[in-house]
């Protein structure tokens, strides 16, 4: 057993796909199959167990995941550290990421902090909302940017961005016209709502709080688990949504579909800047949060 084939182990963990893991760590398939095989071997049991086109740990699979994790964590601040300690920032960098800004705000940041500090290997994970924050508190994310608040005071959140959210429609849609939708028309229409832990969803029902409504009282035919499965059901004709500006963008843009305002509701969300706040930080993590101070909106 050594280092190399844990980090492959849980990368095939995270992933739940030998080809999106060997992808990430940029080895053939069969390399990744053999590493997590030859941890089989030696522990002497099944560490995962293959479904279909995913993967999923076994129970031994699970207990070796969070114990490989620590220790992988461990090692990269013990990097990190000497790193600094001799004035360089070099290493291995895990960020955390909610939906939104996972696919729409951190790829340009680690891009433009890449090509700052070339020898700092960067890791993104991606979940809810409430899963990044678990990832901060359990160590396997040192920073992360997400959508919502956690009342949880070991975690300190800086705001970063401010995002406009709409009413989401496809381009046929009888709306598609109109620039704003009153919220008693939106009752009358088949609705998407994102999963329980999201920021999407969390905003949602903060604004509508704001105006003495609520998520009840949509007609919600279908609860969807990330912002492209909306997306995805909006253009199939399963309902409307509320949704991020920056997530339909790119669809906006081309047609596909249309992106209203909520008559008398302020749909705005905040993205946080998130880490713990009795963790010291590495000279990595310390770099890309003065990265993102440089490129915070003024």
């Amino acid at each position: 057993m050594d280092l190399w084939r844990l980090r492959v182990f849980c990368k095939v963990v995270e992933l739940r796909s030998f080809s999106r893991a060997a992808a990430g760590v940029r080895l053939s398939q069969p390399t990744v199959s053999s590493h997590v095989k030859d941890l089989e071997d030696h522990f002497g049991c099944r560490l995962i167990d293959r479904l279909g086109r995913s993967v999923a740990p076994t129970p031994a699979g699970e207990l070796l995941y969070r114990q490989a994790s620590d220790l992988l964590a461990r090692y990269d601040g013990i990097e990190a550290e000497m790193a600094g300690y001799q004035g360089r920032v070099a290493g291995r960098l895990v960020i955390g990421g909610s939906t939104i800004p996972a696919g729409h705000i951190l790829p340009g940041l680690i891009g433009a902090y890449r090509r700052a500090y070339p020898q700092v290997t960067v890791c993104l994970l991606v979940g809810d909302t409430e899963k990044v924050f678990f990832d901060i508190l359990s160590g396997k994310a040192e920073l992360a940017v997400v959508g919502g608040r956690t009342a949880d005071r070991r975690i300190v959140q800086q705001p970063f961005l401010t995002d406009e959210m709409r009413v989401v429609v496809p381009a046929s849609h009888p709306w598609a016209g109109r620039k704003t939708v009153a919220v008693a028309d939106l009752a009358k229409e088949p609705f998407i709502v994102r999963e329980r832990g999201s920021g999407t969803r969390s905003a949602l029902e903060e604004s509508l709080a704001a105006r003495g409504a609520g998520i009840e009282g949509l007609n919600v035919v279908a609860e969807l688990g990330s912002t492209e499965a909306v997306v995805q059901g909006i253009k199939s004709g399963i309902g409307v949504s509320v949704l991020s500006s920056m997530a339909v963008a790119a669809d906006v843009r081309a047609g596909m579909l249309k992106a209203l305002a909520l008559r008398g509701v302020k749909l705005t969300r905040v993205f946080y800047l998130a880490f713990l706040r009795d963790r010291s930080q590495s000279p990595a993590a310390n770099a890309f949060c003065t990265l993102i101070a440089a490129d915070r909106p003024k």
